[in-house]
């Protein structure tokens, strides 16, 4: 009886563990990431102004929908259909990449977030995919939770 007492408690003791442990990753997995940009950045439909920003992943079920709030999450600007992207090397800050036109405001392209080689390609109309290709590409590092991008006039 006293050992089936010590394989319960035991038993609670590993369960919670594991309970703990996932929820200290919440952010990990969805993998919110603050980035402050320094100029306009259009994304799809629209154009951010300079300002701080939140990208997450929508929701676990669906790992191509990316949402772009304000800081406190006050404010949602956009939830975005991306596909997936591949990089060669993962780095540990945060990724971007630009595409800058030679006339217009930069185009956010796509946002890996540190340690995985697979991000977030935003998805454009046909027209703009022919601008983004024929445009100078940039991808800028952030350290930490933040990448700050330098975006105009560089």
């Amino acid at each position: 009886m006293r050992i089936n007492k010590l394989y319960i408690i035991f038993g609670m003791l590993i369960a919670f563990g594991v309970f703990f442990e996932l929820a200290a990753h919440a952010d990990e997995a969805n993998e919110a990431t603050t980035i402050t940009f320094s100029a306009p950045v259009q994304i799809p439909g629209r154009v951010l102004p300079a300002g701080t920003y939140v990208f997450q992943q929508a929701n676990s079920d669906d790992l191509s929908l990316v949402q772009i709030s304000n800081p406190d999450h006050s404010v949602l600007y956009a939830t975005l259909e991306t596909v997936p992207a591949d990089r060669m090397n993962s780095t540990a800050h945060t990724a971007i990449e630009l595409a800058e036109p030679e006339s217009g405001t930069p185009i956010l392209v796509k946002w890996f977030y540190p340690g995985r080689m697979t991000g977030h390609e935003f998805v454009y109309p046909k027209e703009l995919k022919q601008e983004i290709a024929q445009s100078k590409q940039e991808v800028l590092l952030g350290n930490g939770a933040t990448a700050s991008a330098q975006a105009a006039g560089e």
